[in-house]
C-alpha cells in the first residue's frame, strides 16, 4: 500500500555545501542556513541577497535598509560532496 506524504523527501540539509546551478548566482557556492520544506526552498549564506527599505516608524527616527538572503528553490542547487 502506497502512503501519501505531505512533503517530498529532500537530500539537502542544514550545514551542507551547495553550488548554484541556475539563475544570477550561477556557479557560486555556499553553506545552507535554513530549509523550508513546505515551499521546497533553501536559504544559502551570502547568496541571493536582497534589500528591504524600511520607513521610519516614529517622528525623529531615520529609515533603514535591511539586507537579507532570499530563499532559492531546491532544483536550482547541487549538493557538493567533500
Amino acid at each position: 500500500m502506497k502512503k501519501n506524504f505531505k512533503y517530498k523527501k529532500q537530500s539537502i540539509k542544514i550545514g551542507d555545501f551547495v553550488e548554484i546551478i541556475a539563475g544570477n548566482e550561477k556557479t557560486k557556492q555556499g553553506k545552507v542556513k535554513a530549509v523550508l520544506k513546505k515551499d521546497q526552498k533553501i536559504i544559502v549564506e551570502g547568496i541571493n541577497t536582497r534589500f528591504r527599505h524600511i520607513k521610519p516608524q516614529r517622528q525623529g527616527e531615520t529609515g533603514k535598509i535591511k539586507q537579507f538572503e532570499a530563499p532559492i528553490h531546491i532544483s536550482n542547487v547541487k549538493k557538493i560532496t567533500n
